[in-house]
C-alpha cells in the first residue's frame, strides 16, 4: 500500500469500529490489529487518538457529502423524488447494518459533543453542510412549485436533519425502520405538503 492508502485504510477501519463500539470504546490497538498495520504507522499519520477521530469525521463527511450531492443534485429527478431517494438510501443502510450503526456523525455527536469542544465544533460544521444541501434542494422544489410555496426552506431543512437523526436513533433502539418510515411520511405531508 502507498502511504496515503495506509492512512485511509486505518481511517476506514477505525470508522467501522467506531460505528460498532463508539469512539471512547475503540482503542488504537484494536484499530491497528484489525487494519493489520504496525503501531508506528498510526503515529506516523496521527498525533493522537483525537487527531485520528477528527480524520475519521473528515473522511466520513467528505464521502457522505459526495453521496448527498449525487442524490440531491440529480437533475433527472424532481427535488421531491431526490429527497425520497435520500430517505430510501438511509432506510436501506439501516436494514443492511441490522440496526446496529446508524449515522456515524450522529453517533459521535451524541457521544462527544458534551465532552470535547473541538469535536463538537467539527461535528456541527458537518451537520451545517448537510443542512445547507437539504435547504438548496427544498428551495429548488419550492421554486418549481412541487411543495407548499409558504414553507421556509431553512426551517424545513433543519427539521429534516434533526428529525431524521432522531428517527435513526429510535430505529436503532427499536431494531425497526418504523420510526424512520413514520418520519418520512410526516415530513412529506406536514412539512412539504405533498403526499
Amino acid at each position: 500500500m502507498t502511504s496515503n492508502d495506509t492512512r485511509n485504510h486505518i481511517i476506514h477501519t477505525g470508522a467501522d469500529l467506531i460505528g460498532q463500539k463508539g469512539f471512547g470504546a475503540t482503542g488504537i490497538n484494536a484499530v491497528l490489529t484489525t487494519a493489520g498495520v504496525p503501531k508506528g504507522s498510526f503515529y506516523h499519520y496521527f498525533s493522537s487518538k483525537n487527531d485520528f477521530g477528527l480524520a475519521v469525521i473528515d473522511t466520513f463527511a467528505q464521502e457522505y457529502d459526495t453521496k448527498l450531492d449525487r442524490i440531491l443534485n440529480d437533475g433527472s429527478r424532481s427535488c421531491v423524488d431526490r429527497l425520497r431517494a435520500y430517505f430510501d438510501s438511509g432506510l436501506e443502510t439501516m436494514t443492511s447494518g441490522e440496526f446496529t450503526r446508524g449515522c456515524l456523525i450522529g453517533n459521535l455527536g451524541q457521544e462527544l459533543a458534551g465532552q470535547n469542544e473541538t469535536f463538537r465544533k467539527h461535528l456541527d460544521t458537518v451537520f451545517q453542510g448537510w443542512e445547507k444541501r437539504f435547504e438548496r434542494c427544498i428551495e429548488e422544489a419550492r421554486q418549481a412549485g412541487d411543495v407548499d410555496a409558504t414553507i421556509n426552506p431553512t426551517d424545513v431543512a433543519s427539521f429534516l436533519l434533526s428529525g431524521w437523526e432522531g428517527a435513526i436513533l429510535r430505529a436503532k433502539v427499536l431494531k425497526s425502520t418504523e420510526p424512520m418510515e413514520r418520519f418520512v411520511r410526516v415530513f412529506f405531508r406536514q412539512c412539504l405538503g405533498v403526499a
